[in-house]
């Protein structure tokens, strides 16, 4: 009978230890959401490999994940679009080699990257200060593939045009500032904004989860089930900024920044790859014939049934395009020296 009670009590004391950090994972999903997701981008960089590191440049600091040493391939610097942070690149990470050298950089006053109320965050702005990261972490030693999305893709366009020499090719995914020929649900969404004088809610800039939701399916043709406390975290997280957020979004439809990269896209000498979700509501997909009528040996990659989030809809294709099109590249310029 002894026996059978120490069994009972070693149960109940096994099924107490177990209990505490489920009880805890339950109440963090329940009351703390947005802490939930720290955790989840802190672990998914761990398990990639990424590690997070701080540049200094002048009193300005830049936070960026890296993984990997600068080798035989080029190095890859990655720069996400509006409202977003490094970690939108986790996806598209988890499907390149683990030996190639990443940078992933939370773009100027985004996340852990200094933010002032005196900076330019018109396209001419953030160019600058990332040229200025670029020099700090000495990623220009040799030229670098560049990879940016949307508002990401305005400014890596305007930087391969300002910085020709330190780019060796670059892979533009949905770009921002292009005037594209086509409307799009956004566009709709903006000329209400204009006519209101921008006193209705901006539909990138969620309030509710409610919103956030309405986000996702502006943004992303596949639809995702997200549950309500991960949308409410989602909301948490980004609300103290969405003030910053107004800001940088009213610079970019700005005369400055608006079609900034329609304007520079002459300049671009190094090689182009275009990525494109054919049902892209936010910028609209022949804004690639745009590009392609400018720069026509650029490579087109439009991929069906996917919106404007690619590196969340299609992270594998992505990555797989990206390399194919860094390799082929390399082999170019392989031959090209053979054959002088």
């Amino acid at each position: 009978m002894a026996a059978d009670l120490d069994v009972i009590n070693l149960f109940i004391i096994a099924g107490g230890t177990l209990a505490i950090p489920i009880l805890a994972f339950v109440a963090s999903v329940l009351l703390w959401p947005s802490a939930l997701i720290k955790v989840y981008y802190w672990y998914w960089r761990r398990t990639l490999g990424l590690q997070v590191r701080y540049a200094d440049c002048g009193g300005y600091r830049f936070c960026y994940s890296y993984r990997g040493k600068p080798g035989m391939r080029p190095s890859i610097l990655m720069l996400h679009g509006f409202s977003a942070h490094k970690d939108t690149w986790l996806t598209v990470v988890k499907y390149l080699p683990k030996h190639l050298h990443i940078v992933c950089v939370d773009m100027p006053g985004h996340e852990g990257t200094t933010r002032t109320n005196t900076e330019d965050y018109s396209i001419q702005g953030q160019v600058r200060r990332i040229h200025q990261f670029v020099e700090a972490i000495r990623l220009n030693r040799k030229p670098f593939h560049l990879v940016g999305t949307s508002m990401g893709g305005n400014v890596a366009g305007v930087y391969a045009a300002c910085y020709p020499s330190e780019i060796c090719s670059m892979t533009l995914i949905c770009p921002d500032g292009i005037r594209h020929p086509c409307e799009t649900k956004f566009d709709n969404h903006l000329q209400d904004l204009e006519h209101s004088n921008y006193t209705l809610n901006i539909p990138l800039i969620p309030t509710t989860p409610e919103e956030m939701e309405d986000m996702f399916r502006l943004c992303s043709h596949v639809r995702f089930k997200i549950p309500q406390q991960i949308l409410q975290g989602l909301v948490d997280v980004r609300e103290p900024h969405n003030t910053f957020y107004q800001e940088v979004f009213m610079e970019l439809v700005g005369e400055k920044s608006r079609y900034a990269l329609q304007e520079h896209l002459h300049l671009i000498t190094a090689p182009l790859q275009v990525i494109w979700g054919k049902q892209d509501q936010v910028m609209d997909v022949s804004g690639a014939t745009v590009i392609s009528e400018v720069l026509p040996g650029c490579r087109m990659d439009l991929l069906e049934n996917c919106g404007h989030s690619v590196a969340m809809e299609r992270p594998c294709r992505t990555a797989k395009l990206i390399l194919e099109f860094i390799i082929v590249q390399q082999e170019a310029r392989g031959g090209t020296k053979k054959s002088s």
